[in-house]
C-alpha cells in the first residue's frame, strides 16, 4: 500500500535565523530542535544535556504519601512484601528493579510473575493465594492492576494490602487500595507517559526521599528502566527522555551482565542504542514470558551468578528462536483466514480467531498483519475455555477506546491507545467482530486508514557535509544527530526528504531490499542507500527515472570502515 507523505511545515526563516545564531548550529539542526519545541540555549542543552536533578518530586503523584509511608511501614515491621508483576518486559524489569533496591532494605521479600496461560494478564487469584500462604502482608503490582478489582477485595479479605503500580489506563471503578496510576483523572503528576516500571521506580525514589537514603543505588538501575521505556513504546520525551538518557548511558558504560549475555548471544556489540533494546534485548526478555515463564527473565537481570546468567541467557534466547516459527506459522495462517473472508475488502477492521494459536505470539501476529493490511487489527486464540487476544492500531486510532465500546461483551480488558489486550466468551467472538467493526467503521478517518510517511525536512545531499568535509568519513551533521537520542514515541529519528534524485547501481539484496546509490544534479555527491523491503520500488529507480526519497541517516560500518549510509523509508516518482 502507498503511503501518504506528510512534511512538518517549515519554521519562520526570522525565526530559524534567530536560533542559528544563539545556537550557533546550522540550518538543520536548528529547524530539528525548533521542531521539538526548542528555541533557546538553555532548552537546547536541557535536551542534549538532561539532568537527574530535572525528576519530577514523586510526591507530586496521587497517593505517594500514603504508598512510601506503608511500605515504610512494611520495612521496619519486617513484613512479607510481594512484587507481583506483568510478564512483559515492562513489568519483569519493573519487579527486577525494585526487588535489587528493596533488597538492600530487608530480606522478607519475594516476587510473583503469572502464567501468561493459566492466569492471564493482570492480578491473578492463583498469586493472592501464594501470598496468603507464604504470610505476605503487602503485595505490589508493578505494570498491572489498575482493573484487578476482585483480586484487589480477594487480598483484603485474607488480609493483605495492596499498592498498585501502573500506568495502563483506569476503569470507572478503581481498585480498594491504595493506587499509582499517573493518568488517574485526578491525577496532577506533571507527567503522564510514565512505563510501569517508571511507576515502580518513582515509588522507589520516593521511598529513598522518605527514608534519607542514598539514591546512587537506585539510580544505579536506570538501565532496566531504560530497557522498560524502549520496550513498551512509550514517549520519550521529558523525564522518560531524563530517565532513558542516563538508563543508556549505564546500559553502555557499566553492562548489566544479563544484557551483556543476550547481545553476545545476539551477535551484537557495545554500543547500543535504543532501537537496539527494542528490536535485540527486548525481544529474547519477551520470550521467556510468552513460552515459558517471566520469571526466568527476573532471574536473570537480578543474579550476579556467572553460570547462572550463561544458562539462562542461552534458554531465553532458544525460546526467541522458537517464539520467530511460532510467530510466522500463525502469521501466515491469519493471512490465509483474511484471504478466503470475501466480506473483507469491505470491512475496516481486521479481527481473526483460531482456538489452537499460540497465546505468546497473537500480539507479535497483529503487528505483522497490520503491515501487510493496514487496519485496527485483534488477534483472538482460545485460552482455559474463553478466547483471549491482543490489539493493535493504525496511526492514531485509539484501540483501546474502540475495545471498550465491546465492553458488554468482554470479561476483562486493558491497554493503552496504541495496543490492548481482551478477554472474552468463546460464544461472543462473532458478535464481537461485528460489534468492534461497526465502532471501527464509524470512527476511523481517511487520514487513520492510510499509511504515512511523517518527514521532518527536506534537504539535499550536499547539506549532508560541510564544505570541507571529507566524504569518506563519518560527516559532523551525522554526529550531532546522535546527539538527539535515545529516539522513540516524542522524538522519533528524523526522517530527511531529497527530492529529483537518480540511482545508479541498483540491485537486490535477497528477496525483498533495494540496495541503490543516490545522487542528484549538479553535484557529485554519491550516497550509498538502502531500502528495507523496498525490492518493489526497483523498476522506478532503475530506469533512470527522476524519484523523491525519504531516508533516514545511517552509519554503516564493515571490516572496521564506518561510511554514511541512506535508510529508505519510502520513494516515489519524482513529479
Amino acid at each position: 500500500m502507498e503511503k501518504k507523505w506528510f512534511v512538518k511545515q517549515a519554521i519562520n526563516s526570522t525565526q530559524l535565523e534567530a536560533l542559528r545564531t544563539s545556537l550557533k548550529v546550522d540550518r538543520i539542526i536548528a529547524s530539528l530542535l525548533n521542531q521539538q519545541g526548542i528555541t533557546s540555549f538553555e532548552e537546547a542543552e536541557d535536551f542534549f544535556r538532561p539532568k537527574l536533578s530535572d525528576l519530577h518530586d514523586p510526591f507530586l503523584m496521587k497517593n505517594m504519601e500514603i504508598a512510601v509511608d506503608r511500605l515504610s511501614k512494611a520495612l521496619q515491621n519486617k513484613e512479607r512484601i510481594l512484587l507481583f508483576g506483568d510478564y512483559d518486559v515492562d513489568g519483569t524489569t519493573a519487579v527486577a528493579l525494585l526487588y535489587s533496591y528493596l533488597s538492600q532494605h530487608t530480606t522478607q521479600l519475594e516476587y510473583y510473575i503469572p502464567d501468561r496461560y493459566s492466569e492471564g494478564y493482570g492480578v491473578s487469584f492463583k498469586g493472592i493465594d501464594v501470598a496468603a500462604e507464604n504470610n505476605v502482608g503487602l503485595i505490589i503490582s508493578l505494570d498491572c492492576g489498575i482493573r484487578s478489582v476482585d483480586q484487589v477485595n480477594y487480598a483484603k479479605e485474607k488480609g493483605i494490602d495492596f499498592i498498585v503500580c501502573d500506568h495502563h489506563n483506569p476503569g470507572e471503578i478503581l481498585p480498594d487500595c491504595i493506587v499509582l496510576d499517573p493518568k488517574q483523572a485526578d491525577c496532577n503528576y506533571p507527567f503522564k507517559e510514565l512505563s510501569g516500571c517508571g511507576v515502580g521506580f518513582k515509588l522507589a525514589q520516593g521511598l529513598a526521599a522518605k527514608n534519607n537514603w542514598d539514591t546512587a543505588p537506585l539510580m544505579n538501575l536506570l538501565d532496566l528502566l531504560a530497557v522498560s521505556i524502549g520496550a513498551d513504546i512509550v514517549a520519550v520525551t521529558g523525564e522518560n527522555r531524563i530517565l532513558c538518557h542516563h538508563g543508556m548511558a549505564l546500559l553502555n558504560e557499566r553492562p548489566r551482565p544479563a544484557f551483556k549475555a543476550l547481545l553476545k548471544l545476539a551477535k551484537r556489540d557495545f554500543p547500543v542504542n535504543l532501537t537496539d533494546v527494542v528490536f535485540t534485548i527486548a525481544p529474547r526478555i519477551n520470550a521467556a514470558g510468552r513460552l515459558r515463564s517471566g520469571k526466568h527473565a527476573v532471574e536473570l537481570m537480578i543474579t550476579d551468578n556467572v553460570n547462572a546468567i550463561e544458562s539462562i541467557a542461552e534458554a531465553i534466547n532458544s525460546d526467541n528462536s522458537e517464539r520467530k516459527k511460532v510467530d510466522q506459522t500463525i502469521t501466515s495462517e491469519a493471512l490465509e483466514i483474511i484471504a478466503n473472508d470475501a466480506n473483507y475488502k469491505n470491512k475496516k477492521s481486521t479481527v481473526v480467531f483460531k482456538e489452537d494459536w499460540h497465546k505468546g505470539v497473537v500480539g507479535i501476529v497483529a503487528s505483522r498483519l497490520i503491515e501487510q493490511h493496514f487496519r485496527p487489527t485483534i488477534v483472538l486464540t482460545a485460552s482455559n475455555g474463553k478466547a483471549t487476544g491482543s490489539a493493535r492500531t493504525v496511526n492514531d486510532f485509539d484501540i483501546h477506546a474502540a475495545i471498550a465500546s465491546c465492553s458488554h461483551l468482554l470479561e476483562q480488558f486493558g491497554g493503552h491507545t496504541h495496543a490492548a489486550g481482551l478477554t472474552l466468551s468463546l460464544e461472543n467472538v462473532a458478535e464481537f467482530q461485528d460489534t468492534f467493526e461497526q465502532y471501527v467503521q464509524k470512527n476511523l478517518t481517511i487520514e487513520d486508514h492510510l499509511p504515512t510517511q511523517s518527514i521532518d525536512l527536506e534537504i539535499s545531499l550536499a547539506e549532508l557535509f560541510t564544505a570541507h568535509e571529507n566524504r569518506m568519513k563519518i560527516p559532523r551533521l551525522k554526529r550531532i544527530l546522535e546527539q538527539f537520542e535515545p529516539f522513540g514515541p516524542g522524538n522519533m529519528k528524523p526522517v530527511f526528504l531529497a527530492t529529483n534524485c537518480y540511482a545508479t547501481d541498483v540491485k537486490i539484496l535477497g528477496e525483498n531490499h533495494l540496495k541503490l546509490v543516490i545522487t542528484q544534479p549538479n553535484t557529485d555527491i554519491q550516497i550509498p542507500a538502502i531500502g528495507f523491503n523496498l525490492a518493489n520500488k526497483e523498476e522506478l529507480t532503475a530506469k533512470g527515472l527522476a524519484f523523491d526519497v525519504a531516508f533516514t541517516l545511517e552509519t554503516n560500518t564493515w571490516k572496521n570502515k564506518s561510511t554514511i549510509q541512506l535508510n529508505i523509508k519510502d520513494l516515489r516518482e519524482h513529479c
